[in-house]
């Protein structure tokens, strides 16, 4: 897999392309901080785990298509995040 941040409105968002699979994987959490424009990523993925809680409860299959990858993060080490 190889990292890459794509850029979307001139924000970054953290993505990896699977040799294997032949598809980018997104960070999910840096398309929620542009959808929403809110740049506090502790709001973010607090956003996310509400977000993914109401949609379980709903019986959406998306959620259960999310996954963490390890993507680099804001001070350059490699952290787990979730894909969509």
């Amino acid at each position: 897999m190889k990292n890459k941040v794509q850029l979307f409105e001139r924000k970054q968002v953290r993505s990896v392309w699977d040799e294997g699979q032949e598809k980018w994987w997104f960070s999910i959490l840096d398309v929620i901080g542009i959808l929403t424009e809110q740049a506090d990523y502790t709001k973010v993925r607090n956003y996310w785990k509400w977000l993914k809680n109401k949609l379980k409860t709903e019986g959406s299959q998306l959620v259960s298509n999310t996954n963490q990858l390890k993507l680099v993060a804001e001070d350059g080490k490699m952290r787990l995040t979730f894909r969509g």
